[in-house]
């Protein structure tokens, strides 16, 4: 039987998804509706779908389930999490400026700037937890150093990074013009990444500044990724490369990260907005 529901469409840095509060509606298969909804000419379009709920433990306020374009669950993301924290405060599900946000890689503080003349959301920053370059079950190849792949006749020299989720860091000089769908695909697929892998090609502009491009693990090509933007600068502050504190140029905006020690957590931080709302329709006849 079909129903209609209610979404919300946001987006960080580029890095678009439709969100629907599962406390009003039921998203049944949410894999299906991911890939249905997320087609950006025959759905509403989008990198993905999620599905924010009330949490029911002490530990959190609420939850956050990602799926990708292409139906698969993600473990999390960075610019999905600052869209909920802006979703929830304007939405009126809470008035707090630190949320807990419970996701499949841990419990998320999120803090959220607020501009108390228009009482609207301006800025959220996601406590990331300790990256891990270290993790069996994401990365066979060799921990602490930058792996030698190969896609599409081209040699690439990149680190394994785990924000929860796991990444591979190539730095390079063509991050602009380089072909990240073919060399991409590729990699991610490698079979170095036993559940596939987000990869980020990166080019160093500054000790305080990185242009980054990203292919996404399930979704392709996005306009950016908070986690794959923590990627990047964990990876260049363990090679040398860049300053604890950073800025990241994506596709879709700019994204501050700050690390401060290896034994530290990482902060993510930038804007998030609504793009519009609506509503379709969920079911089978």
């Amino acid at each position: 039987m079909k129903h209609t529901i209610h979404f919300t469409k946001m987006q960080g840095a580029g890095n678009d998804y439709i969100y629907v509060d599962t406390s009003l509606y039921n998203v049944a298969d949410p894999s299906a509706a991911a890939v249905m909804w997320s087609d950006r000419h025959n759905g509403i379009g989008a990198d993905g779908l999620v599905l924010i709920g009330k949490a029911d433990t002490n530990d959190a306020d609420f939850t956050m389930r990602i799926f990708n374009a292409d139906g698969s669950e993600a473990d999390m993301c960075g610019n999905a999490s600052r869209c909920i924290g802006k979703y929830i405060y304007e939405k009126g599900l809470s008035r707090k400026s630190l949320i807990r946000l419970k996701t499949a890689s841990g419990v998320k503080n999120l803090w959220l700037k607020i501009n108390r003349d228009t009482d609207a959301v301006e800025n959220v920053i996601v406590d990331m937890l300790e990256p891990s370059i270290e993790c069996n079950s994401q990365f066979t190849g060799a921990f602490g150093k930058e792996t030698e792949l190969e896609a599409l006749g081209r040699k690439f020299r990149g680190m394994f990074v785990s924000m929860g989720n796991p990444h591979y860091v190539v730095f390079c000089d063509d991050a602009d013009t380089m072909d990240i769908s073919g060399y991409g695909a590729v990699l991610e697929k490698d079979p170095v990444f036993p559940l596939r892998c987000n990869i980020e090609f990166a080019k160093v502009l500054s000790p305080k500044r990185i242009r980054t491009r990203v292919w996404e693990r399930g979704s392709g090509i996005t306009k950016a990724c908070g986690s794959g933007a923590c990627a990047t600068a964990v990876a260049a502050l363990l090679s040398g490369r860049a300053s604890d504190k950073v800025t990241i140029e994506m596709d879709g905006g700019n994204l501050d990260i700050e690390w401060n020690s290896p034994a530290g957590h990482v902060y993510l931080s930038g804007p998030a907005d609504i793009v519009y709302e609506g509503d379709i329709e969920y079911g089978t006849c």
